[in-house]
């Protein structure tokens, strides 16, 4: 069978023999905890750069952006092969654009997005009052841009598309149970920070 060109599998220095498929490196680079492969993570991310970047182009129209996706995406990648969450190594490619999708929506959505979020979300955080909430927006905004990536992700989704448990756990190869915990976890770091209980 003919293999596209560009991608064709590489030997790498420690096992010369073995000619290694996307699939094979990603599960060294899972199967490496708690050391990282250093060789087959650089291997994957150089195959896979051009691909997310030419996505970035494509969607983004920005080549900075473009950069900025390709970056942000590969170190998701690594992360969460590293932390075993990648369940079929062998589609991995699909699981990486499955990512830069969701980078993408977040990205596009922009600043008047982001203020609607914090008008609709804004009161579930304010303590029981009597008196109107007295929403600090910023502080809202600067919340959430300190939240863990993955938790922010759920959240964003979740008041931005009114995404279900299941279907965000079909999108970011999470089980729906997962989901749950993450979005309970993401709001109790919310609402303490908003509330000067964290820093």
């Amino acid at each position: 069978m003919q293999r596209r060109s560009g991608y064709a599998p590489q030997m790498l220095a420690s096992d010369p023999d073995i000619p290694l498929d996307d699939a094979t490196l990603a599960r060294r680079v899972a199967q490496a905890a708690p050391d990282p492969d250093r060789e087959a993570e650089a291997e994957l991310c150089r195959r896979l750069a051009p691909r997310v970047r030419l996505y970035g182009l494509r969607h983004l129209r920005n080549e900075a952006a473009a950069a900025d996706l390709t970056q942000q995406v590969l170190l998701m990648m690594i992360e969460r092969l590293r932390g075993g969450t990648v369940r079929e190594p062998e589609r991995l490619a699909s699981f990486v654009f499955g990512m830069c999708r969701m980078v993408v929506l977040e990205l596009r959505r922009g600043q008047a997005r982001r203020d609607h979020l914090l008008e609709v979300y804004g009161e579930a955080l304010a303590p029981p009052d009597p008196q109107p909430p007295n929403i600090d927006h910023p502080r809202v905004a600067h919340c959430l841009e300190r939240l863990p990536e993955r938790e922010r992700t759920v959240l964003l989704l979740t008041f931005y598309d009114d995404l279900p448990a299941d279907t965000l756990a079909q999108q970011l190869d999470l089980s729906p149970a997962n989901i749950r915990v993450i979005r309970h976890r993401g709001l109790d770091r919310l609402r303490a920070c908003v509330m000067g209980e964290s820093k």
